[in-house]
């Protein structure tokens, strides 16, 4: 078997190898950087969520420490318009907001600011009411300052919802350090100012006063809204402002950075497996490749192993290098014992063929046997299934008035049966040669086969002794076939005659001899088992009848093509399945003593 010669590849494994890492690096790449977006982005917003809270906690902490916070939001709320409001108050006693903590105080020498709940609010005049209400806002505005420094949010504010959710109403807010709280998009808006609520806003605000806290994501911003409380039917709100765009930008900018350095450390150990492999791998089968492919030219399985021994791996490669090192050697030994195998099937098939030939030439082979005799015509045939067969035929005149017939089947096929055919041949042929009688003749057989068969072998035999003057047949059967009778004015008929027991089977055997009368254009067909027995591909037997019908269709023939109508019959039967047993016929034509010479 000729070698597929890797080495005319258009591609070698080392370069599917190097695309198969190419493609996986670029799917691991694009699949990292799409990954790494969503959960970045993800992560932020769970992040802002976390800060916003935390902001949100820590301002309105800072409007609690004041426990008339609930009264304060409501009078913001309702005299907005009317008060005196310093946003950018200073706490070093010079501000204006100080100035009023002065004149509260000397007012009100045994009240705390700090400490004041809603009750002594209320008690309080509303000129004092509105004093404190202004010291308080000034504080408390100055703290979400600072708070919104320390966190560095976009905008910080308080509202309150009107309309539910339609609109808010700003209490107070913190933006960019310096800037003036106005009605400005740059700039925070002023206690009173009312805006017109979004869509996302609207959505924040209402989950809200259900969680208590909610991120509304408007594209690049996000709006939290924690609730803080309500009065008159108005929900308060913390509010916070986040710009993500810059911060979603510089995510951006790490993922790639981060995909690159990754798919960039991809390449370089993608580079190192590809030497390891090629150095590991792909070297080792190349030798391997070439060392079998020398072998399949020269067949010397001693450099075939000297070159595999070289490659020197502990591994699953190193092992299959031994194995074939082992195979070409044990291939070497397998071709060996093929030629010996060889040489003696050819000296046996030579053998069986001349045992063949002489078997061949033992049987009567020449047709018409006798030319000078038109008393009868005969015609016999043997085809055995092996090279050798046990089955066999025989005619001989005995004398010139007397024509002894034999068809047997030895038990068993091949050169056993084809030996002890020649034996048993010579025996009946002997003992009919002495002119003994069909039963004597098959009894003294059976005594002589029987004394020495340590094989336990036997034959079936029909004989027969025509006296052809007369037409009178002299018949004893040995456990054969029936044989098959046509009289001049019918058709074939199977003639039951008496069976005796087989030839080998058993000393001292005795055997019935019949007569049968011959008339002038009468034929008998004698046959093996091996006619009826004959099988196709579907395991059906031919069988008698068929056999009976075969012989009828050439009944008007001569005995030769009698012969080869049944045969050609059987062959049509079996068709492509194999012959399992010899196939053996005889067939006599008597003409009548009338064309005796």
């Amino acid at each position: 078997m000729k070698i597929m010669d890797i080495g005319k590849r258009k591609t070698s494994v080392i370069v599917d190898v190097a695309i198969f890492f190419l493609i996986a690096i670029f799917l691991t790449g694009t699949l990292t950087y799409v990954f790494e977006t969503l959960q970045a982005d993800t992560s932020v917003t769970k992040q802002t969520e976390l800060y916003a809270t935390e902001i949100a906690s820590e301002v309105k902490l800072a409007m609690q420490e004041y426990p008339a916070y609930p009264w304060l939001l409501q009078y913001w709320y309702t005299h907005s318009d009317t008060m005196d409001i310093e946003y950018d108050a200073l706490m070093d006693g010079k501000s204006k907001t100080a100035g009023k903590c002065r004149t509260f105080l000397q007012r009100h020498p045994d009240l705390q600011l700090n400490y004041l709940d809603e009750e002594q609010c209320k008690a309080l005049p509303a000129e004092d009411q509105q004093l404190y209400a202004e010291i308080i806002y000034s504080w408390l505005l100055t703290r979400v300052d600072e708070i919104k420094a320390s966190y560095h949010v976009d905008y910080l504010f308080c509202v309150i919802s009107e309309e539910p959710f339609q609109k808010q109403f700003f209490l107070y807010s913190a933006a960019q350090p310096g800037a003036v709280r106005g009605t400005g998009s740059d700039e925070a808006y002023v206690v009173g100012k009312t805006v017109e609520v979004s869509e996302s806003q609207m959505v924040g605000m209402r989950n809200a006063t259900q969680n208590n806290k909610n991120l509304a994501n408007a594209g690049d911003y996000v709006d939290y809204y924690e609730y803080i409380d309500s009065f008159d039917g108005h929900d308060v709100f913390i509010g916070l402002t986040y710009g993500l765009a810059e911060l979603r930008g510089t995510i951006a900018v790490r993922t790639r950075t981060g995909t690159q350095l990754a798919i960039i450390l991809q390449v370089v150990l993608a580079l190192i497996c590809l030497v390891m492999i090629i150095a590991f791998l792909v070297r080792p089968i190349k030798k391997m490749q070439r060392s079998i492919r020398a072998y399949s030219e020269t067949k010397d399985s001693a450099a075939a192993c000297a070159d595999l021994e070289q490659i020197r791996l502990r591994n699953e490669l190193g092992q299959l290098s031994e194995d074939v090192a082992d195979l070409t050697k044990e291939i070497d030994t397998y071709t060996n014992h093929i030629m010996k195998i060889t040489s003696e099937k050819e000296r046996i098939e030579t053998e069986l063929d001349l045992a063949r030939q002489i078997q061949a030439s033992m049987l009567p082979s020449s047709f018409p046997p006798y030319p000078d005799r038109n008393e009868f015509l005969i015609y016999a045939s043997m085809d055995p299934a092996k090279e050798v067969g046990g089955d066999f035929y025989d005619f001989q005149l005995i004398d010139d008035d007397h024509l002894c017939m034999v068809i047997a089947d030895v038990s068993g096929k091949g050169i056993p049966a084809a030996l002890f055919m020649m034996a048993s041949k010579i025996i009946l042929s002997n003992y009919a040669k002495a002119g003994k009688s069909p039963a004597q003749i098959l009894m003294e057989a059976n005594d002589d086969i029987s004394t020495n068969n340590k094989l336990e072998m036997f034959v079936t035999v029909w004989l027969g002794i025509l006296e052809i003057s007369t037409g009178k047949l002299t018949a004893a059967n040995a456990g054969h076939e029936y044989p098959v009778l046509k009289r001049p004015d019918g058709g074939f008929e199977l003639i039951k005659d008496k069976h005796g027991f087989v030839i080998g089977g058993m000393e001292g055997m005795k055997y019935t001899e019949y007569e049968m009368q011959l008339e002038p254009g009468a034929k008998l067909f004698l046959y093996t088992d091996g006619v009826p027995e004959a099988t196709n591909a579907g395991n059906e037997l031919f069988g008698t009848d068929r056999m009976i019908t075969a012989l009828n269709e050439g009944a008007g023939e001569d005995p030769e093509q009698i012969l080869r109508h049944v045969r050609s019959a059987v062959d049509e039967f079996v068709r492509d399945a194999e012959q399992f047993d010899d196939l053996t016929m005889l067939c006599i034509e008597y003409n009548g003593p009338t064309s005796y010479n």
